[in-house]
């Protein structure tokens, strides 16, 4: 996901990776498909992980027998996990993981950076977020951050400055250096509350909706849905799902519905047991759309352009996908850290398996993408 202090690219897999790469896609789909208890499902995505198995039973009890020994649950999990050969599998703080929920509800407190890591390890201020706190202080896209409370964060990888910029509570100061230029300051902002805009649409020349969604949190799907419905007809759709890592995937398929008549989205395995997702009817299935996506297009982003391209409703445009086809599973440990491991894999409508395989756009384009996929949504023709 690329939004404020949260990122979708990380350097390496495992507990450094980004919240939103290694939990996306699992959640919601726990709810959606009774994975889960009714006790852990009642508050809708917020689960209190009801998983069981091999897996995670190992983990459990590597985490519990630390602690009863006075050694550090957390440590016992993450060891029990690397041994398990489990590309996605993580272990989390119940910060952490609290964070992420408030994630998937499309909220977070920080301080309303968008931030990115240059090839000379440079942390690069990329976006700042209207009516946030770095906003008031002045600070601009293209400023560096040289410190978070004093510690250097030049060469960290973007997850661990994420989690200097992040607080629990809002209100509480955090303290940024900053240059711009041969300019170098000192900056105390103070966190708060603040939402994410996953999904912004906008018109473009030539009677084309651009429908950008950084994210599946909470809502999105629905969005999509009334921009694609409130579109004037005869406009052509650039859905545009570059650098989106996933989220909820019932938001994803809720997003598909606005494309399709019904029918399959995906299927996937929990554990050998096979499950399939479906979109609504009634959705528009005449308008010309085209997908566009890149190696930062994600999980359940990827679910959705399988669908599709598999049933032939989009034309995908841009460079492969990252190859995030995989289901994770969360479970509680003794200290209320969260344990996920693999528990299956998602397949798109006509069986092709995406996890470490990606999606390859029908038109592959890097630079000048987005060009390319309003040529071909030019071509497509009037619908009606």
């Amino acid at each position: 996901m690329s939004g404020p202090e949260l990122f979708s690219r990380p350097r390496r897999f495992g507990r450094g990776a980004a919240l939103t790469l290694v939990f996306a896609s699992v959640l919601a789909t726990g709810v959606a498909t009774g994975s889960w208890s009714a006790e852990d499902s009642k508050s809708g995505e917020r689960l209190a992980g009801s998983a069981t198995g091999g897996g995670h039973e190992d983990v459990r009890d590597a985490a519990a027998e630390a602690m009863a020994d006075g050694k550090s649950p957390t440590q016992a999990a993450e060891e029990a996990v690397s041994r398990s050969g489990d590309r996605w599998g993580a272990v989390y703080s119940q910060g952490e993981y609290k964070e992420f929920e408030q994630e998937l509800d499309g909220q977070y407190t920080g301080v309303g950076l968008w931030a990115r890591r240059t090839a000379d390890g440079r942390i690069e201020v990329s976006k700042v977020g209207s009516g946030s706190p770095a906003a008031h202080a002045g600070v601009r896209p293209g400023d560096r951050l040289r410190t978070v409370d004093g510690r250097p964060v030049t060469g960290r990888p973007v997850t661990e400055v994420v989690s200097l910029l992040r607080g629990e509570h809002a209100g509480t100061a955090v303290r940024l250096g900053l240059s711009r230029g041969t300019r170098a300051w000192t900056e105390t902002l103070r966190r708060a509350n603040l939402a994410t805009e996953s999904v912004t649409v906008s018109r473009l020349p030539g009677g084309t909706v651009l429908i950008k969604v950084a994210a599946f949190t909470k809502g999105s799907g629905d969005r999509v849905r009334s921009a694609v419905r409130d579109a004037p007809r005869g406009d052509g759709v650039l859905l545009d799902l570059r650098g989106n890592s996933g989220g909820l995937v019932t938001e994803a398929v809720t997003a598909a519905s606005a494309f399709f008549d019904g029918g399959l989205v995906a299927t996937y395995d929990v554990r050998g047991r096979q499950r399939a997702l479906h979109a609504e009817r009634g959705g528009d299935t005449s308008r010309p759309v085209v997908a566009l996506v890149d190696s930062g297009t994600m999980s359940a982003a990827e679910l959705l352009t399988g669908a599709l391209q598999d049933r032939g409703r989009a034309v995908v445009v841009g460079s492969k996908t990252f190859g995030k086809g995989s289901v994770q599973m969360p479970s509680r440990l003794p200290d209320g850290s969260v344990a996920e491991l693999t528990v299956g894999h998602y397949r798109t409508p006509t069986g092709r398996g995406v996890d470490g395989r990606g999606i390859t756009p029908d038109l592959e384009a890097e630079e000048g993408a987005r060009q390319r996929a309003e040529t071909v949504l030019s071509g497509l023709g009037d619908p009606s």
